[in-house]
C-alpha cells in the first residue's frame, strides 16, 4: 500500500492548459469593430455549435480563429495544443493543424475531386491517406476523375471536408457546411460530421440550422452583436425554447 501511495504521490498532475483557447479575441473589418473580446475553452475531441442570428459575428469568428487575412486580429490570445496561433498567419495555423473550411467550399476549378485531394497533402503534415478518405467518402470515389466544380453542392461538401482530413488535423472550422443543400443531402453532411465527431476531431461548427448542428454538438455557443451572450451544453439549448426564440429565432 505504502509504494502505491507513494507512485500517487509523485505522478505528475494533468495538464491544467486547454487544448484550445481563445482568450479576449478582437477582431475588425477596417474600424469596424466585428469580434468583441470572444474568450472561450475546448477540449480535444469536443464538438461545438458556434451559433446565432445572420450577422451576429460567426463567420467572423472562424475567420480570426483560422488567422485569415480579414477581419484583423488587433487584440487577444488563441492557443491550439500549446501553440499560439495568434502569433502567425494561415498558412502557420495550418501547419499547426487548423483547418477552415469554408461556406463557400473553394473547390479548385480545373481539377479532379483526385487532384483536389492530392494538392492538399502536397505539404507537410499530412492528414488521411486518399484510400482512406475514399473509404469513409465512397461518393468521392466514384467520381475521382471527374472535374471537382462539376460535382452537386452535397458532394462539394463532402470534397471540402475530405480535402480537411488529408492534412494533419486538430481543429476544424466547418462554416455552413447545411447551406444551400437539399434536406437528403444535409442528412448526408450530418452523417460525416457525426464521423468526424466519433474520430476524435476537435470541431467548431458554424451553422444557421441551429437544431441540426445542436443534434451533434457536445456544447452551444451563442453570439449577438459581435459577444458571447450564452455558453451551455447542446442538450439545455435544445431544452430551453425561449432561449432559442430570443438569441436563434427557433
Amino acid at each position: 500500500m505504502a509504494a502505491v501511495d507513494t507512485l500517487a504521490r509523485t505522478a505528475p498532475a494533468p495538464s491544467a492548459e486547454p487544448f484550445f483557447a481563445c482568450r479576449d479575441v478582437h477582431a475588425y473589418y477596417g474600424e469596424s469593430y466585428i469580434v468583441q473580446g470572444i474568450s472561450f475553452e475546448m477540449k480535444e475531441g469536443e464538438v461545438v455549435a458556434l451559433l446565432g442570428r445572420n450577422g451576429a459575428g460567426k463567420t467572423s469568428t472562424l475567420r480570426t480563429i483560422a488567422r485569415t487575412d480579414s477581419p484583423q486580429m488587433r487584440k487577444g490570445e488563441i492557443w491550439l495544443g500549446g501553440h499560439p496561433l495568434h502569433k502567425t498567419n494561415s498558412v502557420g495555423a495550418a501547419k499547426l493543424g487548423l483547418q477552415l473550411v469554408p461556406e463557400d467550399r473553394r473547390i479548385i476549378p480545373g481539377l479532379t475531386v483526385e487532384e483536389n485531394l492530392k494538392l492538399a497533402q502536397i505539404a507537410e503534415p499530412k492528414g488521411w491517406e486518399i484510400e482512406r478518405v475514399y473509404e469513409r467518402f465512397p461518393r468521392l470515389a466514384e467520381r475521382r476523375r471527374q472535374e471537382a466544380v462539376t460535382m452537386s453542392g452535397g458532394e462539394q461538401q463532402m470534397l471540402a471536408v475530405a480535402r480537411a482530413l488529408c492534412r494533419e488535423l486538430k481543429l476544424l472550422l466547418l462554416d455552413e457546411p447545411y447551406e444551400g443543400l437539399a434536406p437528403v443531402i444535409v442528412q448526408e453532411i450530418e452523417r460525416i460530421v457525426a464521423e468526424i465527431k466519433e474520430a476524435g476531431i476537435t470541431t467548431i461548427m458554424v451553422e444557421q440550422n441551429a437544431i441540426a448542428a445542436l443534434h451533434l454538438a457536445d456544447r452551444a455557443i451563442i453570439m449577438d452583436m459581435g459577444e458571447i451572450v450564452y455558453t451551455g451544453t447542446a442538450k439545455d439549448v435544445l431544452a430551453d425554447k425561449a432561449l432559442r426564440e430570443e438569441y436563434l429565432a427557433v
